[in-house]
């Protein structure tokens, strides 16, 4: 079964079926969910979705949709502590490439996991971390 790592923005998109999630990610994540594979969302995507929520920058019903579908056993969607793990390949993804911590977790997580990340971000797809948008 293939897993991948989902990007907050990326999650939010998917759920809420927002056409800013490029047909190649949207296709990936059909594909994942329709062979029985399971979308891994790291926890700091929760965190940061509070965050944004808190800020005004997005509505409350984008983390309600998150955690709808977190808590959902139907649904493919997994949330992925920060342990040690994500915290030890933390050390793959360069500070000096990724420089913003949330994003370099979600990165981790992606190597831990050895999943490809669905991420739109132009860093952490200009990095070693395997993407795809």
């Amino acid at each position: 079964m293939p897993n991948v790592v989902i990007d907050t923005h990326a999650i939010v998109w998917f759920l809420s079926r927002d056409p800013r999630l490029s047909t190649n990610a949207r296709d990936l994540l059909r594909s994942t969910t329709a062979a029985g594979g399971i979308i891994h969302v790291p926890s700091i995507c929760l965190v940061e979705l509070s965050y944004l929520v808190e800020k005004g920058r997005l509505p409350a019903a984008a983390r309600d949709a998150l955690i709808q579908a977190l808590d959902d056993y139907a649904t493919p969607c997994s949330l992925v502590p920060l342990d040690r793990l994500v915290a030890d390949a933390l050390e793959r993804v360069q500070r000096r490439d990724v420089p913003d911590l949330p994003d370099r977790i979600v990165a981790a997580t992606a190597i831990a996991l050895g999943a490809p990340l669905v991420s739109r971000d132009a860093r952490i797809r200009a990095s070693q971390v395997q993407t795809i948008w």
